[in-house]
């Protein structure tokens, strides 16, 4: 189980393929490195890919104490150069595609290019009171009621009634949680704001937004798109906030159709 020391925490990744350049994929706030193996598979034939648990995710170490998307920011500074990764293409669902953004701000010599899906880069209020719900349910420590609070957020109408048996293995995944690590992950997100800060982010970037998504809806991806300069908007029909899930296809080929365009600026 590989993890290394980085900026003070011991942090699991995973690192497979032999290309040319990095790809770092980032977890949304209750993902974990499985959550993008079918990525790792498709694209470690042609990238070197690095999947990680930030810390309090997954396999890495959970420490008390605040932690905040610079915090987390940091640790991928540090866990790149620990792993002599000197700049990557960074892909971020959720709260992975805010720590990108935070990248390309604070430390935009390690990133290539950002590819930002289902993010925010401010808290409106109809959004503060669904992470109040969530809190408030993660402090009870009771899964089922965290199931019952956040996954109607996170996944369409549509999605769920399809895929009984996936969502059955989603609330016995909740049981398991952290949920002293959860609170801390999610605690300090409610004062994320970045988007006068927009503006500095001079990489390419490909901001993803799905119709259906009720927890970070369009709007908030369209003003990332409109904030930072260059900037390529898709919206992908008929999804909801878990795009990697419900839209798996969609959300591989907008990814690699973008990283492909950005070798052919680079060797034109």
């Amino acid at each position: 189980m590989p993890r290394t020391r980085a900026n003070g925490v011991e942090l699991y990744y995973e690192l497979q393929g032999q290309g040319k350049e990095t790809v770092i994929f980032a977890n949304g706030v209750l993902g974990t490195t499985a959550g993008w193996l079918p990525q790792m598979h498709l694209f470690s034939k042609k990238y070197r890919i690095l999947l990680y648990d930030g810390r309090n995710q997954g396999r890495s170490d959970k420490p008390s104490g605040d932690c905040t998307l610079d915090l987390h920011a940091e640790d991928l500074s540090a866990l790149m150069a620990e792993l002599k990764i000197g700049r990557a293409h960074i892909v971020g669902v959720s709260y992975g595609g805010e720590i990108g953004m935070t990248m390309g701000i604070r430390y935009p010599e390690r990133v290539q290019s950002l590819v930002i899906s289902n993010s925010v880069s401010q808290i409106d209020p109809l959004l503060e009171a669904k992470i109040e719900a969530w809190l408030m349910a993660a402090r009870l420590k009771d899964a089922k009621l965290f199931f019952q609070v956040s996954a109607p957020d996170i996944f369409s109408e549509e999605f769920i009634r399809k895929n009984p048996s996936f969502m059955r293995m989603i609330e016995e995944q909740y049981a398991k949680l952290d949920y002293d690590a959860v609170i801390r992950l999610i605690a300090r997100f409610r004062e994320f704001n970045i988007t006068a800060e927009l503006a500095q982010i001079r990489v390419p970037a490909l901001v993803i937004a799905s119709e259906k998504d009720t927890l970070k809806p369009v709007k908030y991806s369209e003003l990332i798109h409109k904030k930072i300069a260059d900037s390529e908007l898709f919206v992908v029909s008929d999804a909801g906030h878990a795009l990697t899930y419900e839209k798996p296809q969609e959300f591989n080929t907008l990814v690699l159709g973008f990283l492909a365009k950005q070798e052919l600026a680079q060797a034109g």
